[in-house]
């Protein structure tokens, strides 16, 4: 199976951090609110705003950025 569509077969919480790699393809998230996502290190994060619990964002995140993620029991998967 081409690994760009395969599911996730590793996951990690994750303590939001303005600089620390991530490298997840997609996010849960545990506990509604806002989420700071860098696609890219090299590229400003963009806010989710308002994300309810137990949605997954289906973005690559390099970085879940502490300034301006209000969510919370994030998991990244890989």
């Amino acid at each position: 199976m081409d690994p760009s569509i395969a599911p996730a077969s590793r996951a990690a919480a994750v303590t939001p951090n303005d600089s620390a790699i991530v490298g997840a393809r997609a996010l849960y998230i545990g506990t509604a609110g806002d989420v700071a996502i860098a696609p890219r290190r090299d590229v400003d994060p963009v806010i989710f705003k308002s994300v309810p619990a137990g949605t997954i964002l289906p973005v690559h995140a390099a970085i879940v950025a502490l300034t301006g993620t209000t969510a919370s029991n994030i998991i990244a998967l890989f």
